[in-house]
């Protein structure tokens, strides 16, 4: 049978996005290109715990092509093709934004830069996603598209670990792409996270005679000192190198200007490499704070990071098509969940992360194009 998919950028095209908020019987045209394709996603407000609607087009549109199968658990879609390949590789990204801010309908300029929430983070990424959907019919490598709510806001309330608790074979695979905001680049892996409270406690007393009580505040000066003289590891991990960070991100203490105060609290972020268990971080952090008279250590958060999987076959067959050097992922995103489910991933997308969750958010259209079209390359069936 002639291949008659039609090649990235062939769609409609993108003209000035400006079109009205869609309703919820609204639906997503695929054949658009993907600039246009992400101006109707930008112009269809999705604001974390409101993704219902554009999850039921997503449905809609997905359902509509019959070479997926397509599953729903909330408001999280996951399409995936069934051709006996013989590896599995997973498209995944958010479909939430954050708030509004007067960004939106979505605006096109004359230079090729489309403005408008969730522009860069990550509507351009899941047009990405929706075009090798429709464009792609039958990949060299068997597809999951997974399309999820909730990401930018509470980890417990994130779709893609919801799936991953209630339905992990939907996720199985043996390499994912995770298409947020990269400028174009691949970005390996991500960091680990920890946030601690480090607690010092004293007495309470008149600050007139201080000596009668003890300085909870003053007791926490071992632990500024140890971090002010830390010195974080840089570890090269698949050829990327990885820097690490210990930091105060807070402190509280005192009860009025006239007390000494009996209670002090200092927040420590550790931002560690993926080489690192998490049971590892936590320890290393316990170990350095050890003898720096902590009374009470209290972990308030924490979040495994991700190995790069770059030597994997599927990572490195992508580099080779994808072009360019990656780079390490420096922060922590979604692609962790898929390192605890066994399967390496990376970020790539169109978007600038510099350009995220501002008012003035925005995307260059080019490289929505460029990401399509690099994807399309490596995943389509024959030669183009």
């Amino acid at each position: 049978m002639p291949d008659t998919t039609p090649a990235p950028g062939s769609g409609t095209p993108s003209g000035p996005a400006a079109a009205p908020a869609p309703g919820p019987a609204a639906a997503l045209d695929l054949t658009l290109d993907g600039p246009a394709l992400t101006a109707a996603l930008v112009d269809f407000p999705s604001v974390s715990g409101t993704e219902k609607p554009l999850a039921d087009a997503i449905e809609q549109a997905l359902r509509a092509l019959p070479h997926l199968t397509v599953d729903r658990h909330g408001n999280n879609v996951i399409a995936r093709t069934h051709l006996g390949r013989a590896e599995r590789v997973v498209l995944a990204g958010h479909i939430d934004t954050v708030p509004i801010a007067d960004n939106v309908p979505s605006r096109l300029d004359d230079d090729g830069v489309l403005w408008g929430c969730g522009t860069s983070d990550m509507k351009s990424g899941v047009a990405v996603q929706l075009r090798i959907a429709a464009t792609v019919p039958e990949p060299n490598r068997d597809l999951t598209f997974i399309f999820y709510d909730n990401e930018e806001v509470a980890g417990h309330l994130n779709g893609l670990g919801h799936v991953a608790d209630a339905h992990p074979d939907w996720l199985a695979a043996d390499f994912a792409i995770l298409l947020e905001p990269t400028t174009g680049e691949v970005e390996g892996g991500c960091q680990g996270t920890l946030r601690v409270h480090l607690r010092t406690r004293g007495e309470r007393a008149h600050s007139a005679r201080g000596w009668m009580g003890s300085n909870a505040i003053h007791s926490a000066a071992p632990i500024l000192a140890r971090l002010a003289s830390y010195e974080p590891r840089r570890p090269v991990i698949d050829g990327l190198e990885f820097r690490e960070g210990l930091n105060a991100v807070g402190i509280e203490g005192g009860v009025a200007t006239n007390v000494i105060p009996d209670a002090c609290t200092v927040v420590v972020n550790y931002r560690y490499a993926p080489d690192l268990s998490p049971e590892q971080a936590e320890a290393h952090v316990r170990e350095v704070f050890a003898d720096c008279g902590v009374d009470e250590f209290v972990v308030d958060d924490h979040t495994g990071g991700a190995l790069p999987g770059l030597s994997h076959p599927a990572a490195a067959a992508f580099m080779a098509a994808v072009g360019g050097i990656a780079k390490p992922k420096f922060g922590w995103t979604d692609v962790s969940r898929f390192s605890a489910l066994g399967v390496p991933a990376v970020n790539y997308g169109p978007g600038d992360p510099l350009y995220a969750h501002k008012r003035d958010e925005h995307v260059v259209v080019e490289r929505i194009v460029h990401c399509e079209r690099r994807l399309y390359d490596w995943l389509s069936a024959r030669p183009r």
